[in-house]
């Protein structure tokens, strides 16, 4: 038998090509392979750094670094600086300046609520890509997207959903139970005693039960009753964002570690350990591709600034006999990738005429030669961070020009931006160049102003052609 690798790199603008196996000199049809699972992690405020398969030294991430060990870890990744433009940028394969979202919902540079922009359920979503494919599709974790209430998650391609629900988001006449994260604020746990929405329903809690375990219990029971099916889950995962609340001490059980950063992050890599061996025991590893990622840098250490500590997330992605195993890649990626990548190997086709800024990751994945992109990409507000191999630009107005040789950490860049050497100048061309048609939020109607959030909208500003980032 022929392995699933080898069907996969005769993929062709989504349609698989089915060789003839021989036996006994006969010529006869291998069995067509069924279609893949796909699981998409994506941890919140997590910066690539905060991993041991990525250097670092204080936590322990033994299932990440297995999951790394069985299929391909990505040097280069990035999401946005902040989770809401991510949360799109990621759903929709497209980026801010296409879909509005140029900043987290309600503040400047994101769009108004009486724009067309602002619902997310208005937009093609993976979710919308693999349903019209036959997959089953479900979210659970953190939604934090705007929508129609009640139907918001089912607009955005979703089946079945378990999320945490802020006080406005729970059904008219119901109220919280349970434990509040900001009193004041009225912003509800998601954590211990957490606030939940699952399919249209409170979700009621106890003192006892600790979100994440919750979140993780719903996708793995969907994946076990869906395990004969196609199926699609999406994590949005509610660890590692701050406060850092205590989570459940797997060494001493039923008890709770110290507050931190650290415990978080483990705990976190403990849930993926869960999913992955949930698929490994179901007997679908071999056709489940798992994507693991975080929404912008780790929390107090790069999220929400315009740099690459900002936008730097992990991508490892996993599935034995499909994704080169043990593989470290230098090519570029950013979120946008992650839908047409999810489309390619399910085959399903995407809206003509419809922009799509990300590009599949099918061939880097399953190791056909050729380079993925020239470039990667991320913004936040009106800062802009564009990265090459070589070189990385960010900024608002004024842009720093970095030479980072071969590094991909930030260790060892060199400040360029007022250098005169005639490859600087190159490159720095060249990047004016590709952001040229990668705009920022100035000029376009219809979003939030500094210092004017919700004014009233106007027509939306025509949409800028696709430039390939290949």
């Amino acid at each position: 038998m022929r392995s699933r690798r080898f069907f996969i790199g005769l993929f062709t603008f989504g349609v698989m090509i089915f060789p003839f196996a021989q036996s006994d000199g006969a010529a006869e049809p291998d069995p067509e392979p069924k279609p893949y699972n796909f699981i998409v992690m994506m941890a919140d405020d997590l910066g690539a750094k905060e991993l041991s398969c990525y250097g670092n030294q204080k936590h322990s991430t033994p299932h990440l670094d297995k999951m790394a060990a069985e299929g391909m870890r990505f040097r280069t990744c990035y999401a946005t600086p902040i989770c809401t433009s991510t949360r799109v940028m990621i759903m929709t394969g497209r980026y801010g300046f296409r879909t509005g979202y140029f900043n987290f919902k309600g503040r400047a540079y994101a769009p108004m609520k009486d724009s067309p922009q602002f619902d997310i359920g208005s937009k093609f979503t993976f979710a919308d890509a693999l349903k019209s494919a036959g997959y089953a599709t479900a979210i659970a974790g953190k939604w934090q997207l705007t929508g129609s209430l009640p139907t918001r998650v089912h607009d955005c391609g979703f089946d079945e959903y378990r999320l945490w629900a802020y006080k406005q988001d729970l059904p008219p006449g119901v109220k919280h139970t349970g434990a509040w994260e900001n009193v004041k604020s009225q912003k509800t746990s998601r954590f211990w005693h957490p606030s939940i929405m699952q399919n249209g329903k409170y979700f009621p809690t106890t003192a006892r039960d600790y979100g994440p375990d919750l979140f993780t219990d719903f996708l793995v029971d969907f994946a076990t009753r869906h395990k004969d099916d196609p199926f699609c889950l999406y994590y949005p995962m509610a660890l590692t964002h701050t406060p850092w609340a205590p989570t459940p001490d797997l060494k001493n059980p039923g008890e709770k570690t110290l507050r931190g950063l650290k415990t978080n992050v483990e705990y976190m890599d403990h849930l993926v350990g869960r999913v992955i061996a949930a698929v490994d025991k179901l007997g679908l590893a071999e056709r489940t591709i798992i994507i693991f990622t975080g929404d912008n840098g780790t929390g107090r250490s790069g999220k929400g600034q315009v740099n690459e500590m900002g936008a730097r997330v992990p991508l490892i992605v996993r599935c034995p006999g499909t994704v080169e195993a043990g593989v470290v890649s230098n090519e570029l990626v950013d979120l946008t990738d992650i839908l047409p990548t999810l489309a390619d190997f399910a085959g399903a086709k995407l809206p003509e005429d419809h922009i799509i800024d990300g590009l599949s990751l099918l061939p880097t994945l399953v190791g056909i030669p050729g380079q993925h992109r020239r470039w990667c990409f991320s913004y936040l507000a009106d800062g802009r961070i564009l990265r090459s191999k070589r070189w990385l630009m960010y900024g608002k107005k004024e842009m720093k020009l970095f030479d980072c040789g071969e590094s991909r950490d930030g260790k060892g860049y060199r400040d360029v931006t007022d250098s005169l050497d005639a490859n600087v100048v190159a490159a720095r061309k060249r990047f004016t160049a590709i952001l040229y048609d990668l705009p920022g939020p100035e000029g376009f109607l219809g979003l939030n102003q500094p210092g004017r959030k919700n004014s009233p909208a106007k027509k939306t500003k025509k949409k800028s052609k696709k430039t390939p980032a290949s």
